[in-house]
């Protein structure tokens, strides 16, 4: 049987439709990789936040999805809504790449040696809070659209002096050296998105023979670990464009979750970080530990953040 895989077209997502047809390949089933054109593709020029709603690289592909025009729908799972679609599951990821993001400069800077003035692109409201939550106002921070390639052809041209960028993207698409030329956050530090790093992988729910396939080349431990994270987003209710960061992972006998939420201004940030014993981790127990951390981190201040983040959303003054 022949499943359809439903994607979009930048080379790297090209690079994530292909390692899915491999690991169906792998499976014993063969996959033919669709192209979907989404509404950040469609805009290149405003920001994503500028952009408003949820989704704007994955409501296309999931339409597809529910009209029955592709079988399975890959997403970088960082962009995928966690509000649930019906009709639809997030029914498998498979191995995760690096989750850090990684400072990339002509010069070879890192957090502690980037000057002051300094011009540093990135296209995310968590990686530009957090970074003025580190640097204060001493670097000049704007937002940068287009691939990954096109990123770094406008830092080499000059106009940007260094990009915050997913080491993720840069290694699956051949730019491993950047990784190792650049800085490197530690994630632990500097925390990466609900689900950065990892695929997700679409269905539709009553689809016995894709959920089937699915389940076979599903990597549990990661599929843990991003239900966590994204189950800490999701129970803020923040959406993808919210300043939240999230990374859980095996430790030893532990399961950990950290989980942070800056201020629009990048002036505040709050953490919260809890764990269960990792041989009682299950997709439902992952999820309720995003659950409860997301209560834990709740607070006046909190709220009065995500109520600006959701105005964002809307496109209205906060």
């Amino acid at each position: 049987m022949k499943f359809r895989i439903g994607t979009r077209s930048s080379s790297l997502a090209v690079w994530q439709a292909e390692s899915v047809r491999s690991a169906l390949a792998e499976a014993g089933a063969e996959g033919e990789i669709r192209f979907i054109e989404t509404r950040g593709d469609r805009n290149r020029s405003d920001s994503i936040a500028r952009l408003g709603a949820t989704g704007v690289f994955a409501k296309e592909i999931q339409v597809a999805l529910l009209e029955g025009r592709v079988d399975i729908a890959v997403h970088s799972l960082k962009d995928l809504p966690v509000e649930p679609v019906p009709g639809l599951r997030f029914a498998a990821t498979l191995a995760r790449e690096d989750v850090s993001d990684v400072l990339v400069s002509r010069a070879g800077w890192n957090l502690e040696s980037i000057p002051s003035g300094a011009r540093v692109g990135t296209g995310s409201l968590r990686r530009r809070c957090q970074l003025s939550y580190r640097l204060g106002g001493s670097v000049q921070v704007s937002d940068v659209r287009g691939n990954v390639e096109t990123r770094l052809k406008k830092l080499d041209a000059g106009e940007y002096d260094a990009l915050l960028l997913a080491a993720a993207g840069l290694k699956r698409l051949g730019f491993g050296e950047r990784v190792a030329q650049g800085a490197p956050l530690d994630p632990l530090g500097f925390l990466p998105a609900p689900g950065q790093g990892a695929l997700g992988l679409e269905c539709r729910q009553e689809d016995r023979a894709v959920c089937g396939i699915l389940a076979r080349i599903n990597d549990t431990r990661v599929y843990a670990a991003v239900t966590a994270e994204r189950a800490f987003l999701g129970e803020l209710q923040g959406g993808c464009l919210a300043p939240v960061g999230a990374y859980a992972r095996f430790d030893g006998d532990r399961f950990i979750l950290k989980g942070r939420i800056l201020s629009l201004d990048g002036a505040k940030q709050f953490d919260v970080e809890k764990e269960i014993p990792a041989g009682e981790v299950t997709a439902e127990s992952a999820a309720r530990l995003g659950q409860l951390a997301a209560g834990e981190i709740r607070s006046p201040e909190v709220e009065a953040i995500l109520d600006e983040v959701r105005a964002l959303r809307k496109g209205t003054p906060s």
